[in-house]
């Protein structure tokens, strides 16, 4: 298991520069079936329906996605939040993946994580 952590550039910490959604931290495990598990803590700006962290990826260093979360609902009082994937099939040449996160309404523009795989 290795765990993967960011911070935000003020130094403030991940969420406190925008409305996007942040990874914080992200775990990474090998499954029995040789497939990879992910547990991903994101920080975001959610205020409801109308604007909320709505999925995570799981991507290679090309940004071809591996795996996708996706989240289905608001997320307002319960910041920052943790939720797992399990079975992504990840190449065997890959050390290392990248976890974003998407917001309903800013897309994909916050921190992101970069994984070393066990």
């Amino acid at each position: 298991m290795l765990l993967a952590a960011a911070c935000g550039a003020d130094g403030a910490g991940p969420g406190s520069v925008s409305g996007c959604a942040d990874v914080v931290a992200a775990v990474a495990q090998v499954q029995p079936d040789g497939n990879y598990g992910f547990e991903v803590t994101i920080r975001s700006a959610d205020t409801g329906w109308d604007k909320y962290a709505d999925l995570w990826e799981v991507r290679n260093a090309d940004g071809v996605v591996l795996g996708t979360r996706e989240l289905l609902h608001p997320h307002v009082d319960e910041q920052p939040f943790t939720r797992s994937l399990d079975g992504v099939e990840v190449p065997g040449d890959l050390t290392s993946v990248v976890v974003a996160a998407h917001d309903s309404v800013e897309g994909f523009c916050g921190e992101t994580v970069a994984v070393e795989l066990p």
